[in-house]
């Protein structure tokens, strides 16, 4: 049962940073350099978490 939550946030928080990637490449176009920064920072995040919660998932099975 947690296995399935877990493997859904690691899910959602790579969508997460599609969105935020792709944000980061719409704002880099318009000029805007700050919420690039900011996009481009949540992106690397949500990429970090994901890919260690499904590290976690590997090494616990």
């Amino acid at each position: 049962m947690t296995l399935s939550w877990v493997g859904f946030i690691s899910i959602s928080l790579i969508i997460l940073c599609f969105f935020f990637t792709l944000n980061f490449i719409e704002n880099l176009h318009e000029g805007d350099k700050r919420v690039a920064v900011q996009s481009k920072i949540a992106a690397i995040v949500c990429l970090g978490l994901s890919l260690l919660i499904l590290l976690f998932i590997l090494v616990n099975l």
